[in-house]
């Protein structure tokens, strides 16, 4: 019996993941195949011809760019931001740190509907904050919701703005979990900060870094599609939509389901090569203490 018991403890695991991860992805791939709109009875095998839509789709091609740029933006606010923040507080100031801690981790926990109707008030081009305080030398904001650049910008800032507190938490451990001995010595030599956090920080932190890099590229895909519903609704145009929204757009609003779930295939495929070349090429000259 005892040989069981770790099978016993895992099975509940293996249960919930067996319902709400690998049934609907083995769906997902099953319903590519085929043509349904979620109200017929039947479904119309097609083989890969969903496939062939999305991939010449002129749409799918600006959303899968629109998802390039934002993850971009995103993981320079959200990963790269923090790391500069954790180490500037945790290296260079090294003061009022039981202040900071809890007031950058605050919007973790604030819902990204609220953060996206707050943002959209304090952005709004004509009454907001922002734009009244611009108004008085002269300036205006530019109309961000109907600029495809801006808008991704701005949807990739929110974002960033409910995960930096987390990131920064995550960060500011290793940092400050650094031996003090090697950094203390590097100030006595007079080396520059700049150098304390190339060659010292960043290396010794290195396996941190490298969870964060792939768990905000995780989080920007997770949590990008509120402030798109709630904001713009994938406008103008498709500027904001991203991989994630078009497939929801497909299937619910469009009722496109096998086209939809082709989609988040090739989402899913493209993700996994990607995340699988960061962990090829970048985990080589990660620094693990044990």
């Amino acid at each position: 019996m005892k040989r069981y018991i770790g099978y016993i403890y895992l099975a509940p695991a293996v249960i919930l993941l067996g319902i709400f991860v690998f049934y609907p992805l083995i769906y997902t791939i099953y319903l590519s195949f085929f043509d349904w709109n979620m109200v017929s009875p039947t479904k119309d095998f097609v083989g890969f011809a969903n496939y062939s839509k999305v991939l010449t789709d002129p749409v799918f091609h600006k959303v899968l760019k629109n998802t390039l740029v934002y993850t971009i933006l995103f993981v320079l606010l959200s990963c790269v931001v923090p790391y500069i923040v954790s180490f500037l507080l945790g290296v260079v100031v090294e003061k009022w740190q039981n202040f900071y801690k809890p007031l950058f981790f605050i919007p973790a926990v604030i819902s990204l509907v609220v953060a996206g109707m707050v943002f959209t008030w304090i952005l709004n081009p004509v009454s907001g904050p922002i734009a009244i305080l611009l108004g008085h030398f002269g300036l205006k904001l530019p109309m961000w919701m109907n600029l495809q650049g801006w808008v991704i910008a701005v949807i990739a800032g929110i974002t960033a703005w409910k995960v930096f507190g987390y990131n920064f938490i995550v960060i500011f451990a290793a940092v400050v979990g650094i031996d003090r001995e090697m950094i203390e010595a590097a100030k006595l030599d007079r080396v520059p900060m700049w150098r304390i956090f190339f060659k010292i920080v960043l290396p010794m932190s290195s396996s941190t870094g490298l969870y964060l890099l792939v768990m905000t590229i995780v989080q920007g895909l997770q949590y990008v599609f509120t402030p798109i519903k709630i904001i713009t609704r994938g406008g103008p145009n498709n500027g904001s939509a991203n991989v994630i929204y078009y497939a929801y757009q497909k299937a619910f609003e469009m009722y496109k389901v096998g086209e939809s779930s082709a989609i988040s295939v090739l989402t899913l495929i493209i993700f996994a090569v990607f995340l699988g070349l960061i962990f090829k090429f970048v985990e080589k000259g990660v620094y693990y203490e044990n």
